[in-house]
């Protein structure tokens, strides 16, 4: 499996921590060198390891904010 670089370039905050010290976090995170998305997902403390997420662009975020202030 080839090696996915990724940088988060900015923290937004934490919605969670489990009993194990991970956390699902809201970032700003550059997968390979790419322009940043908005990324949930679940962190372990040192960030190193991280579980499946969803990365949203700007769009998504727009519309995902639309369905939320209608929830």
């Amino acid at each position: 499996m080839a090696d996915i670089k990724f940088e988060i370039e900015k923290h937004l905050g934490i919605l969670s921590t489990n009993k194990s010290g991970w956390t699902k976090e809201v970032n700003m995170v550059s997968w390979n060198g790419r322009k940043a998305k908005l990324d949930i997902r679940e962190w372990d403390p040192e960030h190193k390891s991280m579980s499946k997420g969803l990365s949203l662009s700007e769009e998504e975020i727009e519309k995902l904010k639309e369905i939320l202030e209608n929830f």
